[in-house]
């Protein structure tokens, strides 16, 4: 597994990380043995990203990942938490105070004195442009509580305010061939700044692994069920924000330009490895089966990246752009 720089922190993480909401919440049941088995099948392909949030299941995902870890300490793992969607999302709740709380429960969680990389959890704009934010921030890696952090965003001109902060260590973003939007200035940004870019939400919330029809559904329990308009959070998190039908129809699309053998997940992941600017790329995983292929795809056979290229921005061109590109 390539390994690539973690910023300027001096780690380097593998360019297929594990996005781990799916072991907490919102993506219907997953057992604990199921989720530690999915842990250990990602590490031992090569995985060394771990991304969580203190709120995946109210903290569970982060409690799984410290257990794992206390049982395979050599792992090499690096974990990224996020944290401050514990409080309604006003400017007032972003404080020290709370910063401090947040990120001792997650070391508790974690079962470590200090979090390798805390990003806030797609805080409001006017947290991200706030210079008491990052003075907060600097605070906790002066006390050791955090090594680095960084920021997760919902859209490109949040991604271009946490990067020239001097001391993110990364953005996080989605980034998929129904997103591209980061692709004209966000990367580039990221690129010549020095930090790094975690792709998350890589295949549209499964839909681009072309396993879906108009007749799938999902437990009530899933996002995926309960939030396509944007009804409990924003609305890109779900399937990128695309409408259900027309993201079938592009998906079929994309799968039809690819050569046998090759599989959309699989070409889509590392489409998007490829991309300058990216450091990792997070997808989640339900089974082992999954964390298995998701982290193969750092290398897949018989593709032709260029010509996927070209694909992914004809058929965003023609079925997404218009309503996607203008919100995120």
């Amino acid at each position: 597994m390539q390994q690539r720089p973690l910023g300027r922190t001096g780690r380097d993480v593998s360019v297929i990380g594990l996005g781990t909401w799916q072991l907490g919440a919102d993506w219907g049941d997953v057992s604990e043995e199921d989720a530690l088995a999915v842990l250990a099948a990602s590490a031992d392909a090569g995985v060394t990203l771990f991304d969580t949030a203190d709120v995946y299941g109210d903290g569970r995902s982060e409690t799984l990942i410290g257990r794992f870890l206390a049982d395979r300490p050599d792992a090499g793992i690096t974990v990224a938490t996020k944290m401050g969607r514990r409080q309604e999302q006003v400017k007032e709740n972003y404080t020290p105070e709370n910063f401090r709380a947040w990120t001792e429960r997650s070391r508790r969680n974690l079962r470590t004195d200090t979090l390798d990389l805390v990003q806030l959890h797609c805080p409001p704009t006017d947290v991200i442009e706030d210079d008491a934010t990052y003075d907060a921030l600097d605070a906790l890696v002066a006390d050791g509580a955090i090594a680095a952090y960084g920021v997760s965003v919902e859209t490109s001109a949040q991604a271009l305010a946490a990067i020239a902060r001097p001391n993110v260590t990364n953005v996080q973003i989605i980034v998929n061939p129904f997103r591209l939007k980061p692709l004209d200035e966000v990367l580039p940004a990221a690129d010549a700044a020095g930090v790094a870019i975690f792709a998350r939400v890589p295949l549209a919330s499964g839909m681009l692994s072309g396993k879906y029809t108009a007749d799938t559904t999902f437990a009530a329990n899933d996002h995926r069920s309960y939030n396509r308009q944007g009804e409990a959070f924003d609305r890109g998190e779900t399937f990128s924000g695309v409408d259900y039908e027309v993201g079938l129809a592009a998906s079929r699309e994309l799968a039809a330009a690819l050569p046998d053998g090759v599989t959309l997940p699989a070409a889509t992941l590392a489409w998007i490895a490829s991309r300058t600017g990216i450091t990792t790329v997070i997808p989640g995983a339900r089974t082992v089966a999954q964390a298995t292929s998701n982290a193969a795809a750092a290398s897949v056979a018989g593709l032709d990246l260029d010509a996927f290229d070209a694909a992914v921005h004809e058929v965003y061109d023609r079925h997404l752009r218009k309503a996607i590109h203008p919100l995120w």
